[in-house]
């Protein structure tokens, strides 16, 4: 049966009342953030617009602003997902103390300090707010989620609860449907099966992910999830994608990242192709046939696109020759297309003058990964994220053919690459659920099994504290996933709830896998150990697609338009 909180006995670690409480801190959330937005606008203003100088010279304020409204944006979402479990008598206890906890440390957080990362904290006088302004935040339903929410017997009952029902896939129903559930079954079998036991040594070893397994993901239909039918896809929603992503990444992030170069490159083409691109490249990425990478950043410029440097110049016949330098480019050796942004219009240094490719390119091997003239590059090293590689390419008078300009016309790169950036920030949070909850899984594994002084370290609370935070923060960073998602879906705007979903997701990733580690103590030092691997692979997400301080400034800038 539905219930408010009210059916568990009076001993019980639930709040009585809970949802009348957390609908009620709503309110002054709500509140808060648009004094916090109100004040900060104050501070970076000019002549009444914002200005990109005080935005940068205050980005302690800008940036706190972001959390604190990821922070509202989160609430209001957990408490739709609360409301319609509810609804359907499905918010049993674990749920219950799921969304208690939530509640109560985010409250507190909002009232004493944001925790941007482990080393900065951002409060409200930082956004220009008094104690007077605060006062919202004392209210009755606030006071009391904050001295009661995050107890530790609301932990340490949510873990009990979780060693009891360590069968099921998440901590707590998800909120989403029968198919999308079915899905996420589907490729979590697929994960233990075939991701999990190799995928450490993949790491280990600095492998490149077989293709028999691309191969494998590929008959699955992951390249062509959301690629609609007509062009060979399946023609599924982004949540579909996000519950594929979550589910693989938790296997591996490599794994689980493979899709997001086609899901790029289709909705580029998707959104800014011709129709003779779209019936030349769509099937293809659909079917697995033809592996992209996305050829974007250069040395000394890493999210400042419009100071790229790249160019391309048309040719007596038609086509393109590119020249310049590019990094950080993902799986580049093996795949077959390459969509590259480079500067087309001469006389420009800013964004207008961007154009993109989509340059073919011969897949490469291990020992000759360069296989056309005009195109050279290195592997770059790095600590995790290693199974599609990461590699610096050059171009010297690399030729594109004259039809592989997307859209046909010069000057759009950089807004058809605008265009791609919900889906992608919205797939990099799901990454980030997916390698939390791996974390949480080694965690939990390695609680159960190592004893100290006479009993599984998993009764001891600050061990259980940490592994009830770490579920609590994955089921708040999945329901603003899927809220980003719903409303792509839906055809609505979500740049900024993507953003949020990414920046808030890329944190709780990082924060699981260090708090995973310390729960395996030494062993988690040692290259043996999984979450070894998964502290490496975490740690990328708080970068790649937008670094969090880039990510912070971009929400604060639109939260302020």
């Amino acid at each position: 049966m539905a219930h408010d909180g009210q059916d568990f006995p009076m001993t019980t670690t639930v709040l009585p009342n809970l949802l009348s409480l957390t609908s009620q801190a709503l309110g002054p959330v709500a509140e808060i953030t648009e004094k916090a937005t109100a004040a900060v606008r104050d501070m970076v203003s000019k002549d009444g617009r914002v200005s990109t100088g005080l935005v940068d010279a205050n980005q302690t304020a800008a940036h706190g602003l972001a959390w604190l409204a990821t922070y509202n944006e989160s609430l209001r979402q957990m408490q739709a997902w609360a409301e319609k479990l509810n609804g359907e008598g499905k918010f049993g206890e674990v749920e219950q103390l799921i969304h208690q906890i939530a509640f109560g440390e985010y409250l507190w957080q909002i009232y004493g300090g944001i925790q941007m990362n482990q080393g900065e904290v951002v409060r409200l006088q930082d956004m220009g707010l008094t104690q007077d302004d605060m006062r919202a935040l004392m209210a009755p339903a606030v006071a009391e989620l904050c001295n009661a929410g995050n107890s530790q017997a609301a932990r340490v009952r949510l873990v009990e609860l979780m060693e009891e029902r360590a069968a099921e896939l998440t901590v707590g129903v998800s909120g989403l449907d029968d198919e999308l559930e079915m899905i996420r079954e589907q490729f979590r079998r697929y994960s233990v099966d075939k991701v999990e036991p190799y995928a450490h040594e993949w790491h280990l070893k600095d492998e490149l992910i077989p293709m028999e397994t691309i191969d494998e993901l590929a008959e699955m239909g992951v390249f062509g999830l959301t690629i609609p039918e007509e062009f060979g896809g399946f023609g599924l929603s982004k949540a579909s994608m996000c519950v594929v992503s979550e589910e693989l990444s938790r296997g591996y992030i490599g794994v689980g990242s493979l899709g997001t170069r086609s899901e790029i490159a289709a909705e580029l083409i998707i959104c800014g192709g011709t129709d003779e691109q779209k019936e030349k490249w769509l099937p293809g990425l659909a079917s697995g046939e033809i592996l992209p990478t996305a050829v974007f950043t250069e040395p000394n410029t890493g999210s400042d696109l419009g100071a790229l440097k790249t160019r391309a110049k048309k040719d007596d016949n038609g086509d393109w020759i590119v020249n310049g330098n590019k990094t950080w480019i993902t799986h580049a050796a093996r795949t077959h297309v390459m969509t590259v942004l480079a500067r087309t219009v001469p006389d420009t240094t800013d964004y207008k003058g961007l154009s993109m490719f989509l340059a073919e390119k011969t897949p490469g091997t291990d020992e000759e990964p360069w296989q056309d003239p005009g195109i050279s590059g290195g592997e770059i090293e790095v600590l995790g994220y290693r199974g599609m590689k990461e590699y610096t390419l050059n171009f010297d008078d690399f030729k594109v053919k004259g039809e592989n300009l997307l859209g046909g016309e010069e000057g759009k790169g950089f807004k058809q690459l605008m265009e791609t950036f919900e889906s992608a920030r919205i797939q990099t949070a799901a990454r980030a659920i997916g390698v939390a909850q791996s974390a949480l899984d080694e965690g939990m594994k390695y609680a159960l099994d190592r004893k100290a002084f006479g009993k599984e370290i998993i009764h001891f609370p600050r061990v259980a504290n940490k592994l009830a935070m770490m579920a609590v923060e994955i089921m708040v960073a999945r329901q603003l996933t899927y809220f980003s998602a719903f409303e792509k879906d839906n055809g609505r705007r979500c740049d900024l709830e993507a953003g949020m979903a990414k920046l808030l997701g890329a944190r709780v990733a990082w924060s699981a896998a260090d708090n995973s580690l310390q729960i395996h103590g030494g062993n988690g030092f040692a290259l043996e150990y999984k979450i070894s691997r998964i502290l490496c692979d975490a740690r990328i997400l708080n970068i790649f697609e937008g670094a969090a301080e880039i990510q912070a400034q971009v929400i604060a800038r639109r939260l302020m338009a």
